[in-house]
């Protein structure tokens, strides 16, 4: 698909005579070129430059050249100076607690119900909830991957129950969902900036994190000791794609037409490259000595009981927690009726 695409827009961009440039969009993207979301923002800059014939050009900038963290980067989007961001939930959910509802564990089961949600209208619906609270500023284009799915990973032992996840001081990003899970598990939470978890790893200061395959291995944690993990899927690892509202609605309609289907391009390659950079690093993980376990359904079972704290917190702690929950809860149960309907008719 990433190819395709990229051969494609490349032979348009090659087949038709180049406009002048009339809008410059800055991108921005906190991590470095091994990321998903490098993947993404060059299928993005592909698509755009060339489907607007030049037209529209994109910037892209990787690491924090133009801003440092998920609350600067959101407040440039904000005023202006940066038109394109992608944050984590860490980001996020400082602005818009309610984005949380994404990091509840357990709830979709599989990359095909989560691509079908994040595909739907409940991220519309996050749009808009997202735009009128930031007084028109902010406007998420739509929701992609940068990790696969959040795993327990540690450096003590093999964690086949919540039970042994008990007394383990569990690096988190600051919001307050997975702190929340953490301590429901019996853990003990420790916030730690993601540029910091090597070390932390490395001193005790934490000897855990929830994260995917791919960041474990981009940032060479076995080589911190850091060696079990457990394949338990709680939360699927959403990356929120930003755009200033300001920039995005100057432009006429058949720009705006070019820009979201870019997101849309964005998406795919984002939610494609995870899956394949997954292989290698697995395979570079079992090679450094890293164990990986798989539970059973009774022990995946155990660990959704354990979570239930968490549901129970979001929906006290959070504005809107329960009407939010049920709208996710219902467009994970749509989903997954489609889906179910979809593979009947495949294997029939």
């Amino acid at each position: 698909m990433l190819k395709t695409t990229l051969a494609l827009t490349a032979a348009l961009a090659l087949a038709t005579p180049a406009m002048a440039q009339e809008y410059t969009l800055r991108a921005v993207a906190n991590s470095n070129e091994n990321d998903e979301d490098f993947d993404g923002l060059q299928v993005f800059k592909s698509h755009v430059e060339a489907a607007s014939n030049g037209a529209i050009a994109v910037e892209i900038f990787m690491g924090t050249q133009l801003c440092s963290n998920g609350t600067e980067c959101l407040q440039g989007v904000a005023d202006g100076s940066i038109d394109v961001y992608i944050s984590t939930l860490d980001g996020a959910a400082g602005l818009f607690p309610y984005f949380q509802v994404l990091d509840l564990p357990y709830i979709m089961a599989d990359d095909r119900v989560a691509e079908r949600v994040l595909s739907g209208d409940f991220m519309r619906d996050l749009r808009d909830r997202a735009l009128a609270d930031s007084g028109d500023t902010l406007r998420l284009m739509t929701i992609g991957n940068t990790g696969g799915w959040r795993n327990f990973a540690n450096t003590q032992r093999r964690v086949q129950t919540p039970a042994d996840l008990q007394g383990l001081k569990l690096r988190t990003v600051v919001a307050d969902l997975p702190q929340e899970l953490a301590r429901a598990m019996g853990a003990s939470p420790t916030p730690i900036p993601w540029p910091e978890l090597f070390t932390s790893l490395q001193t005790n200061v934490v000897e855990g994190t929830a994260n995917g395959i791919t960041d474990i291995m981009s940032m060479r944690f076995p080589e911190a000791g850091l060696r079990h993990l457990t394949l338990d899927g709680h939360a699927y690892m959403g990356a929120y794609w930003w755009m200033s509202n300001d920039s995005f609605t100057a432009m006429p309609e058949d720009m705006r037409r070019i820009v979201v289907d870019g997101f849309y391009q964005l998406q795919q390659a984002t939610f494609a490259s995870p899956k394949r950079k997954s292989i290698a690093a697995y395979e570079e993980f079992a090679a450094a000595g890293g164990e990986v376990y798989v539970p059973t359904p009774e022990e995946k079972a155990a660990f959704t009981e354990a979570a239930a704290p968490v549901y129970e917190w979001f929906t006290a702690s959070v504005d809107g927690g329960d009407e939010i929950l049920a709208q996710f809860r219902e467009a994970v149960a749509q989903a997954e009726t489609e889906l179910a309907a979809e593979r009947d008719r495949d294997i029939r």
